[in-house]
């Protein structure tokens, strides 16, 4: 009968993927609603651009936010492989390699806003475009970063549903925890999936519905991967048979 033990490196790694994971999430919660929420204008191309070039620094800020974001998603998959791969090293690495590919998706999304921001600054070959049109491709640039989103985004929930099997698995944290992830992880990348399929799923599952779970998932855990120490696993049931080791017992 053997206990699973936890090793000072993954101990370390928790502390680092809590951080990480809260302080990522701060970041997009504060570039998507501090920034861009009050930007872009949904339907509204001439507004946009004017928003924008009216907050540019502010618009520049949100860019580079994202890539401390994406720089931390990194920083977030190799923690979390150091505490999971005990469990099972191909399929942490794997989680870690999906995880990678948003984080990917994430940085071409970042640069496509230097693209905005080029068609709204009228450079010299763009000149043969009329203003309107040029404020009109801004906001298609915009629009081709929330499809580079929700691409990206079936990837983060395989990622996290990965992940959240060996949390299961491990018991490193509770599985109440590794269920609620396991579940919301599922759920977000059949709704992902199904909406690049047919964008009409959206009139049955709010667009807010596809990551939110997920969403409060990854912030539990992370507040207990901060907060709390990981369990051992729980050892394994040693079943002794009657007829060779009755006669001992």
């Amino acid at each position: 009968m053997t206990i699973t033990a936890i090793e000072e490196s993954q101990r370390g790694a928790a502390k680092v993927a809590g951080f990480a994971g809260l302080f990522t999430m701060a970041v997009v919660v504060f570039v998507n609603f501090g920034i861009h929420e009050p930007l872009i204008v949904a339907g509204n191309a001439v507004d946009t651009a004017r928003n924008i070039l009216a907050h540019e620094r502010l618009f520049r800020i949100g860019i580079a936010c994202d890539l401390i974001y994406s720089a931390g998603l990194v920083v977030l998959l190799t923690a979390l492989y150091v505490i999971l791969k005990p469990v099972s090293r191909g399929l942490a690495l794997l989680a870690a390699f999906w995880r990678l590919v948003y984080a990917f998706l994430w940085v071409l999304m970042t640069l496509n806003l230097f693209e905005t921001l080029r068609f709204l600054h009228g450079a010299d070959y763009l000149r043969v475009f009329e203003p309107d049109r040029l404020q009109a491709l801004a906001r298609l640039s915009l629009t081709s970063s929330s499809d580079m989103y929700y691409a990206g985004l079936v990837f983060y929930a395989l990622a996290s549903t990965a992940c959240s099997y060996l949390w299961w698995k491990s018991q490193y944290v509770p599985r109440l925890l590794a269920g609620w992830g396991l579940i919301s992880s599922v759920f977000c990348a059949a709704c992902t999936l199904t909406f690049i399929i047919s964008p009409a799923f959206t009139k049955v599952v709010n667009l807010w519905w596809f990551d939110s779970p997920m969403g409060v998932f990854e912030m539990a855990l992370s507040f207990w991967l901060l907060l709390k120490k990981l369990k051992a696993g729980v050892p394994a049931k040693v079943t002794l048979r009657a007829d060779v080791y009755g006669s001992r017992i």
